[in-house]
């Protein structure tokens, strides 16, 4: 069996976070890329469809963790700017994605609104940062349950799990990919796998069909320009055909697992920013000489030259889009990362 370091980013994040809550003054949240109606968060007051959670940002630096009612039978949690959902049943609980270092905080809201066990987990994809606290939470459970919660995942992520040795605690249900579906209590849950995905080749949107709530980790961040590298993203090629697919379903409420809880007008503002990065990176490769800022008669290796050209091509394309786009979530230290993404596509598909 092979052993992993525990220190992964959301443990780095946690600390970085414990560091700065006390120190942090009154901050100004940036505003909404979708001129959302900001409300107040609430576990017992169900959202109306296109209202997001208000300062949010100083929610996540300051509390525990925030909670917000979406339906009547559907919950949004999110904590150090990681989120996912919970689903309460006639008979019990079912929980997505238990996030990494979160076991204790995800248990103490559920428990906020019910006393029911958790019956299934469901794993969204294969990346510890979203499923990483799984095997905490079972044990957690021991104390409180008879009965040991079901956990399901799509025959992609279980493959790669298997593949990859992984240490998590291993599906017990597998279903269909790209496209299955599951029954918990009256409530179907369909699975559409992203057949060429750009997060990770298991990426998938799980539709709770009867809630009208989609639930697709690290395609979107609501509320927010795109994150530092598409939110971790495997490869930008694929994105745009993503975010139209997941964007085509029949849902009213979307969770991305970071950022606040969407809507298909948050779908809009990426796929227009997308747009219109894919057209600045373009002008600058048209104006920035391959070569650029390298001195030749002073290089042993030609392999300077790549990253000098993308980083010349980043930064004119973050220039151009600033005007629009600057005033948005971190957009600073994100838009160079994802311009240089798009450039390599570019340059690698014509």
């Amino acid at each position: 069996m092979r052993k992993s370091p525990r220190f992964g980013y959301s443990v780095i994040f946690t600390g970085l976070l414990a560091l700065s809550a006390n120190a942090m003054g009154a901050v100004k949240e940036a505003p909404s890329t979708v001129n959302a109606k900001y409300v107040t968060p609430s576990s017992t007051q169900v959202l109306t469809p296109g209202e997001k959670v208000a300062n949010l940002f100083t929610l996540n630096m300051k509390t525990p963790y925030v909670l917000q009612r979406v339906t009547q039978r559907t919950y949004w949690y999110e904590s150090g700017f990681y989120a996912t959902l919970f689903y309460v049943g006639d008979k019990g609980v079912m929980l997505f994605d238990p996030l990494e270092e979160r076991a204790d905080k995800i248990l103490q809201a559920i428990r906020q609104v019910t006393d029911k066990p958790i019956n299934t987990i469901v794993y969204s994809h294969d990346h510890g940062d979203h499923i990483g606290s799984t095997a905490a939470l079972l044990q957690l459970l021991v104390k409180t349950q008879n009965t040991k919660p079901e956990i399901i995942a799509s025959q992609a992520t279980a493959d790669k799990m298997q593949l990859l040795d992984s240490q998590l605690p291993r599906p017990t249900k597998v279903i269909s990919w790209p496209n299955g579906s599951f029954t918990f209590e009256n409530l179907t849950v369909q699975m559409y796998g992203f057949e060429h995905a750009a997060h990770t080749d298991d990426h998938s949107a799980w539709l709770l069909v009867g809630e009208h709530v989609l639930h697709a980790p690290d395609l979107l961040n609501p509320d927010q320009p795109p994150f530092w590298n598409f939110g971790g993203s495997e490869r930008f090629t694929f994105l745009v055909q993503n975010l139209e697919q997941a964007n085509g379903l029949d849902w009213t409420y979307f969770s991305g697992g970071h950022g606040n809880i969407g809507s298909h007008a948050d779908f809009a503002f990426y796929l227009q920013f997308i747009a219109d990065l894919k057209s600045a990176v373009a002008n600058a490769m048209q104006k920035v000489p391959f070569g650029f800022g390298v001195k030749m008669d002073q290089i042993n290796a030609h392999t300077v030259m790549l990253p000098a050209w993308y980083g010349e091509i980043s930064r004119l394309a973050t220039e151009e889009l600033r005007p629009k786009y600057g005033q948005y979530y971190g957009f600073e230290t994100a838009t160079l990362a994802n311009a240089e993404m798009v450039a390599e596509y570019l340059y690698s598909y014509r």
